[in-house]
């Protein structure tokens, strides 16, 4: 298959509520659409993974992030603008919904607090599949909870691989690192929180 019709397909599956193995520019990633809430507890199944915990999200730009969020701190803006390597931010104030549409996150995305933890991809694969979604895509790691993430491809158990709908062929994969993002928490008044470097 040619890219364009691997990003074709894998923006199918997601569409249709399905969920995808696919090269993030961090980690290769499980991910489906975001504001679907039966596609976000399959992936939860998959990964064998508790969802009291909040999932990583992927936004195309600042704009995508706006609709998911009561309020982009400041702080926020100046600290994408100035970012040249994977950085995921934890915003406040996540507009979410039981129920589910596309213009409110599914739920289980969202911490107990409120907060929602997103990225701007880096990998232009990556930002052209969750720019032609048009809402935010799942990004979690590819690895059964609590064993150790996959750096590669090879690496990835093959249980994954036979549970998600559509897998995304490891040649499109041209900007993975293998290592996880920095993650830093925002606050309306310009707090920064580390929680990884």
């Amino acid at each position: 298959m040619k890219p364009e019709d691997i990003l074709a397909e894998a923006l199918r599956v997601v569409r249709e509520g399905g969920t995808v193995l696919y090269p993030t520019d961090t980690v290769w990633g499980l991910g489906c659409d975001a504001t679907n809430a039966a596609a976000v507890a399959r992936i939860f199944e998959i990964k064998q993974r508790s969802d009291s915990k909040s999932l990583v999200l992927l936004a195309s730009d600042l704009d995508m992030v706006a609709k998911y969020v009561k309020e982009i701190p400041s702080i926020a803006v100046d600290l994408v603008e100035v970012n040249d390597a994977p950085m995921t931010i934890i915003y406040p104030g996540a507009i979410c919904s039981e129920t589910g549409d596309k213009w409110h996150l599914a739920a289980s995305c969202v911490a107990a607090d409120g907060t929602v933890g997103i990225r701007i991809p880096l990998a232009p694969w990556c930002q052209q599949l969750v720019f032609k979604l048009g809402r935010p895509l799942v990004s979690t790691s590819a690895n059964i909870s609590g064993e150790p993430t996959p750096q590669r491809f090879s690496d990835i158990p093959q249980e994954i691989k036979d549970a998600v709908d559509f897998v995304v062929p490891p040649s499109v994969d041209t900007a993975s690192t293998g290592r996880a993002s920095q993650i830093l928490k925002v606050g309306l008044r310009g707090e920064i929180e580390i929680i990884r470097k």
